[in-house]
Order: structure tokens, then sequence, then C-alpha cells
């Protein structure tokens, strides 16, 4: 009988994932991990990072996470650790995924998730022990795979379930990714396909990585990393070199406790209303890499400066299969990294604390959408494109 529902759960001991077609017979270990609080709470994670606000991929990491693992299960079946660590392998990831990574400071409090995902996976060892692993075997093992793809730039099972998700939430698929999948072979952790099946991958990369750099992803990214360093001063302006338990409770939110968080703290409400009220209301701008004058804070992909904030793209996922054993061509046509840009707020009814005007509530949206269009970039009004001062 056909199950009733593609649950998360493994209720009836198998997961059906609705992506790849793949019935996954779950083992005592994997449905163990499933009632786990530090796997149930990618369930509440965007894969897609703030682009969940703008953008039809509105996945969890959840999701992905037991697509990795319905992969693995189809091409090593019997080997547990490599399932386990597919399941694994994203428990480390702060609200929004990637979006608050190397924000200012943030690392002297260990906000990475490779960093929270080795202290989430030592946690789960009593776990893993009990069916003969431990944290240990899946740390050294997601060591080594990353190490061997990363040293061949060769595409894993990882990225392969992220592209053709994100392939399918963006309607860039020309066929269900199953029949992708019939086509594959797995090669010591690497995808191996023949040429035209290596070169519909090959697009599917290069448009996700031309996405990552789209309006669509790149305003609200820098927006909420905003919201997450003022939050972060915050805490450190009110607690000095205490502020590690409160940083460590942000990292460890869900996307809705984040939301939560931010609209309750009188520094950034207004911002955050604004973002998921009008997440069009900021212009992006790309920036010339040459000019000094566009500068923002040294290291940090997102930063304030006087005109806005600066947000940078540092790298894009391109790896890509082999082709018949052999490497693949690099892709053509991608921009010349690192990418620059300003975004700033286009509303210019806000007031001087950047708040929404009292009557917004009643405005229609054809009037929104005039004010949003007819704007200019405020770039002489601070609080119109950081989060409002404190009092």
């Amino acid at each position: 009988m056909a199950k009733q529902a593609a649950d998360t759960l493994g209720l009836d001991g198998v997961y059906l994932d609705p992506l790849w077609r793949i019935t996954t017979e779950l083992t005592p270990l994997e449905h163990e991990l499933l009632g786990c609080w530090w796997v149930r709470r990618l369930g509440f994670v965007a894969h897609a990072g703030a682009a969940a606000i703008t953008t039809t991929q509105t996945y969890s990491r959840l999701e992905h996470s037991l697509g990795v693992l319905a992969l693995t299960a189809r091409f090593a079946p019997d080997d547990a650790v490599a399932r386990a660590s597919a399941l694994l392998h994203d428990i480390g990831h702060l609200p929004f995924s990637h979006t608050f990574e190397s924000i200012a400071g943030a690392d002297h409090h260990r906000l990475d998730h490779h960093r929270l995902g080795r202290d989430r996976l030592a946690e789960l060892d009593p776990v893993l022990r009990r069916h003969g692993l431990s944290a240990d075997a899946i740390l050294a093992r997601e060591t080594e795979d990353a190490a061997r793809l990363r040293s061949r730039h060769q595409l894993g099972l990882d990225h392969l379930d992220s592209f053709l998700r994100s392939g399918q939430a963006h309607g860039r698929t020309t066929e269900p990714p199953a029949e992708t999948l019939n086509r594959l072979r797995l090669v010591d952790g690497g995808i191996d396909t023949d040429g035209d099946t290596a070169d519909f991958l090959a697009a599917l990369i290069a448009a996700e990585a031309l996405a990552q750099c789209s309006p669509a992803n790149v305003a609200p990214h820098a927006v909420l990393r905003d919201v997450a360093a003022t939050l972060l001063e915050g805490a450190r302006e009110n607690a000095g070199e205490d502020a590690r338990e409160e940083v460590t409770r942000i990292a460890s939110m869900t996307d809705d406790q984040f939301w939560a968080l931010a609209l309750s703290n009188p520094r950034t409400a207004a911002t955050t209303e604004r973002l998921r009220r009008m997440p069009g209301s900021w212009a992006v701008h790309q920036l010339d890499p040459g000019d000094p004058d566009q500068r923002g804070g040294p290291g940090d992909p997102g930063s304030r400066a006087p005109w806005g904030l600066e947000y940078r793209i540092e790298r894009l996922y391109v790896d890509l299969p082999t082709v018949d054993g052999q490497d693949a061509p690099p892709l053509q046509g991608l921009p010349t990294l690192p990418i620059r840009y300003r975004v700033s707020a286009r509303l210019g009814f806000l007031d001087g604390q950047g708040r929404l005007p009292e009557d917004f509530d009643r405005m229609d949206q054809p009037t929104i959408a005039a004010l949003v269009d007819g704007d200019p970039p405020r770039t002489d009004h601070p609080t119109a494109f950081r989060s409002a001062p404190l009092g």
C-alpha cells in the first residue's frame, strides 16, 4: 500500500522522498535520530536562508538532509556511517542557514556551522553509540569526504540534492529529478555521468550561482544580516565578554524564534517588520570593485557603510560532475569574485526612527507599490537602511 503522507518521522519505518522518488527503509538509528531535536530543528530552518522570504525556494534543511539520506541509501545502502552522516551533516546550521555566518565579531563566539555541528554531534554521541557508531566516526567520515571532493572540485551527493531541489523549486529542471538520477553514478564519493547529463547539471549549477547574485537573494540577506549584527552588538554591549550565553542561544534558534526575537527588540523591530511586510523596499546596486570610496568594513561579507549596507559574495558553489571519469570543463560566464553590492532603502516615508508610517496597515497595495517604485534610494537617511536605534 502506498504511503498516505511523505512524513519526516519514519512512522512506518520508511521515508519516501518526493523529489527523488526514493523509498528508504530507515535503520533503527535513523528512526531514533529523526526524533532528536537537533535533527527535528532543521525542519524550522530554511535551506535558502533569507532568500526564502523573497523566492519560491522555501523548503527546509530537514527536507534537504532527508534527500541526501535517500541518495546515500540508494548508492551505498549498507554504509551505516555514510547514512548517518547524510542525515546529520547540517545540524550545525544557524537560523536561516548560512545567512549569519562571517558577521563581524561572530567568529569570536563560534558562530560557524562547522564548529556548531561538531558540538551538536557530540551531544548525539550517546544515541550513536547505542547503535554501534560514534560522533568521532561521523566527523571523521565527513572530514574525509569533504576534503576528497574539495581537492577534485567534484559534485557530491550533498550539493547534488541542493542543486536539483533548488532547480525544481525555481522551475529550472526540464525533467523529473528521478529520471536524471537514473543516469548518475557514484564513484569514490563523487558524481559521474554522461556528457549530456553533465551539461544539464552544469546549467543548473550555473543558474544557481547567478540566482545567488540576484537582488532577490542579496537584499534579504544583507538586511537580515544587519538585524543579526545589531542583536549581537546589543548582547556584547549588555554583557561584554559574558555575551557567549546569549549568542549561543541565538545560534540555536529556529527561523521563527529568530523572527520573534528580532520583532521584540526595539533596535531591530522596525527593520524586521519592514523586511517581512515589504521585502522589495530595498534597492540593490552592484558596486565597482575598483572604487575605494565604496568600501565597507574589511573582511565582512555584510557590513554597514555611510551610504547603506555593503554585501559581498565571496564564494559560489560550482563543483561539477565528472564525465565518464574525466573532469568536466569549468563553467563559463560567471561573475568575477568577490562581487560587492550596495543595499539601501527605497522608501522615503520612513520616520526618523526608521519606522513605517502609522497608517501603513490601512494602505492598499497600489499605494504601497507606488511609494516603493517611485522613491530613489535614500542614501542620506542612515535609519532608512540600517536597524532603528535604541530609544
